[in-house]
């Protein structure tokens, strides 16, 4: 099968192209390589395997003609930073490039599997969430993610684009974005520098292990609903105190914490109900807590030292 893969040289695309590379697939990805974050770590990612091009003015007919799917996993990422002047990037690199690449993708009859977010429940009415909780998003990035969500399906309505959505709940992992929790956390660990935590410790988090989200992703391309939506979320609810432990144990090293206070956006809670995944995907989370942490903890030691 020929895929193409956008924000190939992220976090989770990177490791979404080299799963489907290693399965046979013939599979080109693409990056803007923004400045969101420092782009030479998206390009050890990347590994030299994925064009630089942006969503935005990329000639999008020319990249998804002839291919089997897409997998559309491009966007702006980051709870705390939608807020303020930098929204603008979330509204044109979230809504607006996905609305181009559904286009292409309708015009062309490609199947599209897109990432969307934990973060479209906000504080959610129930836990385990499910699919078909209301969402009341809490912060501008949910609200984008959201509104790719509503996109696809109108684009399904209109232009018939058979797209499926999978909502990812907090993944980690080796290469996971410094903005994330765990690498400056492991990165603390690893040079003895302080880790900023915001809030009190007891945000807890449905962690799902970047392996089990790509599995996730490429089941809901083979086996998914069109129009539907998948929760893919970890087996393991943790809060930040209780991961932050086990990090200490894994890594055979005390923390230094600098506390916060709570940042603007984050929800208390996410558990995820992954009943339906399962069902229709046959697909659920395999690998727990402790074992997650210990990869990306021999990643975040490795590069480290390599510095």
């Amino acid at each position: 099968m020929r895929y193409l893969v956008t924000g190939a040289a992220g976090f989770i695309g990177s490791h979404l192209a080299e799963t489907l590379r290693g399965a046979g697939h013939d599979t080109a990805g693409i990056d803007s390589f923004n400045d969101y974050y420092d782009p030479a770590r998206k390009r050890e990612n990347a590994n030299g395997a994925v064009l630089e091009q942006d969503l935005l003015d990329a000639d999008l007919d020319a990249l998804v003609e002839g291919v089997d799917g897409v997998y559309h996993l491009a966007g702006q990422p980051g709870v705390r930073a939608s807020f303020g002047p930098g929204f603008e990037h979330y509204v044109t690199r979230n809504v607006h490039a996905s609305a181009r690449l559904f286009e292409a993708s309708a015009r062309h009859g490609v199947r599209v599997v897109f990432a969307s977010s934990s973060s479209i429940y906000g504080d959610a009415e129930t836990y385990p969430t499910s699919e078909d909780v209301a969402p009341h998003p809490i912060s501008p990035y949910g609200v984008t993610k959201l509104c790719v969500e509503h996109l696809a399906y109108a684009h399904a309505r209109t232009t018939g684009l058979e797209a499926v959505g999978v909502r990812y709940f907090t993944v980690y992992g080796p290469r996971q974005r410094p903005d994330m929790a765990f690498t400056p956390m492991l990165e603390a660990l690893a040079t003895g520098q302080a880790f900023r935590l915001f809030g009190d410790g007891s945000v807890s988090r449905s962690f799902t292990y970047v392996g089990d989200a790509v599995a996730g992703t490429i089941a809901a391309m083979e086996r998914g609903t069109t129009g539907a939506i998948y929760n893919i979320g970890g087996g393991d609810e943790a809060t930040m105190s209780d991961a932050i432990a086990l990090a200490e144990r894994v890594a055979g090293r005390e923390l230094l914490v600098e506390r916060h206070g709570d940042a603007a956006g984050d929800v208390r809670r996410t558990r995820a109900d992954v009943s339906k995944a399962a069902a229709e995907l046959g697909w659920q989370p395999t690998t727990g807590l402790a074992d997650g942490l210990r990869a990306q903890w021999d990643w975040v030691a490795g590069r480290v030292a390599a510095l």
